[in-house]
C-alpha cells in the first residue's frame, strides 16, 4: 500500500514537470510518509546531506511565467542539491607529504590544493572495509562525486595557480542535472519493464546527453581523466563514465524511481561503455565487470599517475623500473640494443627535472604523478606506491624524504610478497632498483649535512615553465 502511495507521489511530480517544461522535484508532504528503510533515510546518514531547495531558475524572473492551466497557487519547484557537512579536520596520518611544502617554498600558494586534498581526506576517512567492497552502485557513505572532484581540484590548482579554486559544488549541481533532467524523458513505457527502464536510462545518457567513451587509448588526453573536464565536454575514460552512471543510478533511488538491485557492468576492452543491469540477471561471468569504490578510487588515481609519470618512454611496463633506469639504479643485460630514441628520452627527462621543468607535451607532469601518488598511500592500497613515491621524490633530489619513504615501504611489505616475487621476473629486477637506490641514498645520507634546507636542491624551486 507504502509503495502505491508513494508511486502515485512520483507520478504526479513527473505530471507536473511535464506541464511547466522545467526540471523540477516537486517537495510533498507524502515524501514523509517513506518507509525508514528507504534508501533517503540511508543517504541521509552519510557524510554528503541531502537536502531540498528553491530552485535558482524559480527565482529568477525569466523562469517565474506560470502556465494558464497551472493556479498561481501552485507549489514552487524544488530541486534536490548536494550539500556538503562542514568538511572536519583531516586526521592526523604518519605521513609527512612533500608536494605541497615544497611548492610553497619555492613561492607558489598552495591554499587550494590543500583544502582540496582535505575534502579527499574527508571522503576516504569514511571507508570501512566493508564500504571499500561495495558496488559503486550501492554506495551510500561516500560521495563518489565530489571525491572525484576533489581530486580534479587539487590537480587543477597545482597547474594553474589560479587564485580561485575550481568550483566543486557547480559541477556537483551539474551532475545532479543530468538526473532531473530525464523526468521529462520518463514516460510508462521506460517502466514497462526493468530492461526498458534501464535501457531508457542509457539512451539519455549516451544518445540525447552525448557522453561517450575517450578515444585515448593509452590515456595520453588528461580531459577523458578529471569529472569537471568529463560533464563539460561529454568524453571520458570508462571509469569516470561508470561513475556518473552510478550517481544517476544513486539519485534514482534516492527519489524512489529505481526499487530494485542494479550492478554497473564495466568494460575491460577500449571500446564498451558503462551499463547498468538488473542484479537478479547477472551471471558468474559478470563478476569481474562489477566496479567496487575502492578499485574505482584506485584506477581513477592510478590512470592519473600513469599519465603524469614523468617517464614516459621506456620499453617496460613498470612506472618505478621506467624511473629507476633514468636513475641509473638497473642493469640491463640488453642495454646494448636499447634504442637512442629511448636513451635520448631518458636522459632528456632528467636534463628537464634540473633545469626546473615540471611538465611538457607527452612527458608526464611531476607534480600531478606526486599528488596522484600521495592520495594513492592515503587511500592505504599497495605498499608498492610508497616505493614508487619515493622514487620520485629521488628525482626531486628530496634525498631526506626519499630514503624515509623507501624505509615505510620495506617496513611494509608483507612476508607473502617477498616469497612470491621470486618467481617473476618484473619483481625480481624492481626488488633490485630498491637496493641500489637505498644504498645509493644510504651515502649521500652520509655525505651532505642533512640539516641544511631540505627544499634548497631540488627542482620544484627553479623557475616553473619550460
Amino acid at each position: 500500500m507504502l509503495g502505491r502511495y508513494f508511486a502515485d507521489s512520483i507520478i504526479f511530480v513527473l505530471s507536473y514537470v511535464s506541464l511547466t517544461h522545467s526540471l523540477c522535484f516537486v517537495a510533498t508532504n507524502k515524501a514523509a510518509t517513506m518507509s525508514p528503510s528507504s534508501s533517503l533515510t540511508a543517504a541521509s546518514s552519510s557524510s554528503s546531506l541531502w537536502i531540498l531547495k528553491p530552485s535558482p531558475a524559480f527565482k529568477s524572473s525569466r523562469f517565474q511565467s506560470i502556465p494558464p492551466s497551472l493556479p498561481p497557487s501552485s507549489p514552487p519547484c524544488f530541486r534536490l542539491l548536494r550539500r556538503a557537512a562542514s568538511l572536519p579536520h583531516a586526521s592526523a596520518t604518519d605521513f609527512d607529504f612533500a608536494l605541497h611544502d615544497a611548492l610553497e617554498s619555492s613561492g607558489i600558494d598552495t591554499s587550494h590544493a590543500r583544502e582540496a586534498r582535505k575534502g579527499f581526506i574527508s571522503q576516504i576517512n569514511e571507508l570501512s572495509n566493508v564500504e571499500r567492497e561495495t558496488s559503486i552502485s550501492i554506495n551510500r557513505r561516500v560521495d563518489l562525486g565530489r571525491t572525484a572532484l576533489y581530486i580534479a581540484a587539487e590537480d587543477d590548482s597545482l597547474i594553474s595557480h589560479s587564485s580561485v579554486p575550481l568550483p566543486v559544488d557547480a559541477f556537483l549541481e551539474r551532475l545532479d542535472d543530468l538526473s532531473l533532467g530525464y523526468c521529462s524523458h520518463y514516460n510508462s513505457l521506460s517502466r514497462s519493464s526493468r530492461e526498458n527502464f534501464l535501457e531508457s536510462i542509457e539512451k539519455y545518457l549516451y544518445v540525447k546527453k552525448g557522453f561517450r567513451r575517450s578515444s585515448a587509448k593509452n590515456l595520453a588526453e588528461p580531459r577523458a581523466l578529471y569529472l569537471h573536464s568529463v560533464l563539460t565536454h561529454r568524453s571520458g575514460s570508462a571509469l569516470m563514465l561508470s561513475l556518473i552512471h552510478s550517481e544517476i543510478l544513486k539519485m534514482f533511488r534516492l527519489w524512489g524511481l529505481l526499487d530494485f538491485d542494479v550492478e554497473i557492468f564495466f568494460p575491460h576492452d577500449h571500446y564498451g561503455l558503462p551499463r547498468a543491469y538488473d542484479k537478479q540477471k547477472s551471471k558468474e561471468s559478470d563478476q569481474p565487470h562489477i566496479m567496487t569504490v575502492q578499485i574505482l578510487l584506485e584506477k581513477v588515481l592510478r590512470n592519473l599517475k600513469a599519465a603524469f609519470w614523468p617517464f614516459q618512454h621506456d620499453h617496460v611496463d613498470s612506472l618505478f623500473l621506467r624511473a629507476a633506469h633514468a636513475a641509473n639504479c638497473v642493469d640491463d643485460p640488453n642495454g646494448s640494443q636499447e634504442s637512442a630514441y629511448q636513451l635520448a628520452s631518458a636522459k632528456a627527462a632528467q636534463h628537464r627535472l634540473e633545469r626546473g621543468v615540471w611538465t611538457s607535451v607527452r612527458f608526464g607532469d611531476m607534480r600531478r604523478a606526486l599528488s596522484a601518488c600521495e592520495r594513492l598511500i592515503l587511500l592505504k592500497t599497495d605498499p608498492k606506491e610508497i616505493r614508487d613515491y619515493s622514487i620520485l621524490l629521488y628525482h626531486c633530489g628530496l634525498y631526506q624524504q626519499s630514503l624515509k619513504y623507501l624505509r615505510l615501504y620495506q617496513d611494509a611489505k608483507s612476508p607473502s610478497s617477498s616469497q612470491s616475487r621470486s618467481t617473476n621476473s618484473v619483481s625480481i629486477l624492481e626488488e633490485e632498483a630498491v637496493q641500489k637506490l637505498f644504498v645509493r641514498l644510504n651515502l649521500i645520507a652520509m655525505e651532505e649535512d642533512w640539516c641544511q634546507p631540505i627544499y634548497g636542491r631540488n627542482f620544484l624551486g627553479n623557475n616553473s615553465e619550460p
